[in-house]
C-alpha cells in the first residue's frame, strides 16, 4: 500500500514538471528520508558480522534500525532484545 502511494506521488510530481524523465528536484528530493524500513529480518545476525547499526530517521513511517554487514543491509525491529543489546553495547565505545 505505501509503495503504491510513493509510485502515484512520483507519476503526479512528474507529470506536473511537463517531463517524461523520472527526476527528482533537490528540494523534493529533500523531503524523503535517506533510509526507511520497508520490511523486516526475523532472525539474527551475528554481532561478529554487523559493521554499523544506524536508527532510521524521525520522517520514516516505521522505525527501524538499518544493520549494515559487510555484503548487505538489514532492517531490524528496534524492540529486538539483540539489537537493543548491541546498540546498547555500541554506545559505551
Amino acid at each position: 500500500m505505501r509503495s503504491l502511494m510513493c509510485v502515484l506521488f512520483l507519476l503526479i510530481f512528474c507529470s506536473k514538471q511537463g517531463t517524461s524523465q523520472f527526476l527528482i528536484s533537490p528540494t523534493a528530493a529533500s523531503a524523503v528520508p535517506e533510509r526507511c524500513c520497508w520490511s523486516f529480518i526475523d532472525f539474527q545476525i551475528p554481532t561478529q558480522k554487523i559493521v554499523s547499526a544506524v536508527k532510521t530517521g524521525s520522517r520514516c513511517p516505521t522505525p527501524g534500525i538499518v544493520v549494515t554487514t559487510r555484503r548487505t543491509e538489514f532492517c531490524v525491529e528496534p524492540h529486538e532484545a539483540w539489537i537493543k543489546s548491541f546498540m546498547e553495547r555500541q554506545s559505551w565505545k
